[in-house]
C-alpha cells in the first residue's frame, strides 16, 4: 500500500528521476537514508519497474509517428503468439497492444519519414504471417505525451 509520501516520491521521480536523494528528501520533508529506503521498497516490490532516458524523437529521425491496427486472419493461440514475438524484434515499433474489438492489435511506429514508413510496412510488417489486413493512422501533431501516471 503507498502512503501519501511513496506517492508524492514516485510523482517527482517520473518527473525527473536524476534528482538526487537529497533533493528528493528536502521535497519531501524526510531523511536521505528514509528516501532511498522508500526508492528501494518500490524497487524491490516492482513499483518501480526501471529508469529510462526520454529521447526527443526529433532530435534522432523518428518523428514520423504511425498508428497501426493489425487484423490476423486467424486468432488460434499460436498466430497470436507468432505475431506478438515477431513484434516485439521490430525496432520501429514503440509500442504494442493486444485489443478487443475490430482490430486485434494497436501498434505505435516511429520512423524517419512517409518514404521509412513504408519500407517497414512492405519490408517488415506485412511479412509476418497471419495478418489478415492492416490500417494505418499518422499522426499530424502530438497534443500531449507523457509517461507519468497520476496516483
Amino acid at each position: 500500500m503507498l502512503d501519501q509520501k511513496d506517492k508524492l516520491l514516485l510523482k517527482l521521480l517520473q518527473s525527473d528521476s536524476k534528482q538526487t536523494n537529497k533533493a528528493l528528501a528536502v521535497q519531501l520533508d524526510l531523511s536521505v537514508t528514509a528516501v532511498y529506503e522508500r526508492i528501494k521498497k518500490l524497487e524491490n516490490s516492482g513499483v518501480i519497474d526501471k529508469y529510462v532516458a526520454l529521447v526527443n524523437k526529433a532530435k534522432v529521425s523518428k518523428n514520423f509517428v504511425a498508428f497501426c491496427h493489425v487484423k490476423l486472419i486467424q486468432h488460434s493461440q499460436e498466430n497470436v503468439h507468432k505475431f506478438e514475438f515477431e513484434a516485439t524484434k521490430l525496432n520501429e515499433i514503440l509500442e504494442c497492444y493486444h485489443l478487443s474489438g475490430d482490430y486485434d492489435y494497436l501498434l505505435k511506429v516511429a520512423v524517419e519519414d512517409m518514404a521509412a514508413f513504408r519500407e517497414f510496412l512492405v519490408t517488415k510488417l506485412t511479412k509476418i504471417s497471419h495478418i489478415g489486413n492492416t490500417h494505418s493512422m499518422f499522426v499530424i501533431n502530438e497534443v500531449k505525451h507523457s509517461t507519468a501516471i497520476t496516483l
